[in-house]
């Protein structure tokens, strides 16, 4: 018989060695959890380099971290030690919304009496407790994720991000104090079929210039995404258009917090848009809404291609190109859709 009565005080572990979104929007778990169990001692694990994003979390008493870089073999030697390092710490229950085998090796040797995850997850035989995976219904992440906690913390909570004062400042410096007049935007996907096309970001800034003369604009990604975004504002040519590559994710996430909206693609900024509640444009392209993965402020608006297209979704992650080389999902998302909806939202924001 499962165990589904928990005592007090327990020790949980939630596992999420996905990408940055998706170790986002499992913070709703942590704060449901919190919500429903105040006494219980919250642990994260997640992969290196989105540690970062819990560095001030009240309710995460400590972050584990998965480094998966470098080799096979050094990268499941680290597993490996890392799986006795979290059996030590005697959990009570251990959840993980991250279907791959490695977080069943994780959940199975750390020896807690209830581990629960999604019925479809490849080492399913390890867990006291599966859950079905609704996928492709509309059924969003948070939701999906919040099955696995129900039977002891009811009462579905939003993601949420803590940053400190201390990331405040490079925003501060930026805006100069002029809160709520600027928007912020996220050109840049790691995968193209994500992105909407460049020209119509810059077609988007162009026609926001021509248009309203008091918001600025700051044109935000990773290290890697600058020569782009540099070359993105040296086009428009306008000194209301800025460029932040390469901040801390949670210094991006109070920036997000202070602005008028924000205008992404479906990828990692569109999460941290989620867990601070800012006004939020999600533009789609190859991929779908319905995948759950939208956006979740409560002002927000989806934009994607009106026509139906066979081909699209072509893919949960999307494509380094798109496989019918016509790019129809992006290239047809005009810049007065976009342009439209960040204003609606800016308006319902302001109401």
């Amino acid at each position: 018989m499962y165990l589904r009565i928990m005592r007090a005080g327990q020790r949980v572990l939630f596992v999420q060695t996905a990408f940055i979104g998706d170790a986002i929007l499992a913070t709703s778990m942590v704060e449901t959890w919190h919500a429903a169990r105040p006494q219980d001692e919250i642990h994260l694990c997640v992969r290196k380099g989105n540690e970062s994003l819990f560095a001030q979390h009240p309710f995460v008493k400590r972050t584990w971290v998965w480094d998966k870089s470098g080799g096979s073999l050094k990268r499941y030697a680290r597993l490996i030690g890392l799986s006795a390092a979290l059996r030590s710490m005697r959990f009570g229950a251990v959840f993980t919304p991250h279907r791959h085998a490695s977080s069943g090796w994780l959940a199975g040797l750390s020896g807690a009496s209830v581990r629960s995850a999604f019925a479809v997850h490849p080492l399913a035989r390890v867990f006291t407790h599966l859950h079905a995976h609704r996928f492709g219904d509309g059924t969003h992440e948070v939701e999906r994720n919040h099955d696995l906690i129900r039977e002891w913390a009811n009462g579905l909570m939003a993601p949420r991000l803590y940053p400190s004062p201390s990331d405040a400042r490079r925003w501060d410096a930026l805006s100069n104090g002029s809160i709520g007049s600027w928007v912020i935007m996220t050109p840049m996907s790691q995968w193209q079929t994500k992105q909407w096309p460049i020209a119509h970001w810059e077609g988007l800034i162009q026609t926001q210039l021509e248009g309203d003369s008091e918001l600025n604009m700051c044109l935000m990604g990773s290290p890697s995404d600058a020569p782009f975004l540099t070359e993105l504002a040296r086009a428009v040519n306008s000194d209301r258009v800025h460029v932040a590559a390469g901040w801390k994710l949670l210094e991006v996430a109070y920036a997000m917090s202070q602005v008028k909206a924000v205008v992404t693609n479906d990828s990692g900024p569109l999460h941290i848009a989620s867990a601070m509640n800012a006004p939020t444009v999600a533009v789609f392209c190859s991929t779908s809404p319905s995948f759950g993965f939208g956006p979740l402020s409560a002002h927000h608006e989806v934009v994607e291609i009106q026509e139906k297209l066979a081909c699209r979704p072509c893919g949960m992650h999307g494509h380094r190109r798109c496989p019918e080389s016509h790019f129809r999902c992006g290239f047809d998302v005009n810049v007065d859709q976009v342009y439209q909806a960040m204003h609606r939202v800016i308006a319902a924001a302001s109401r």
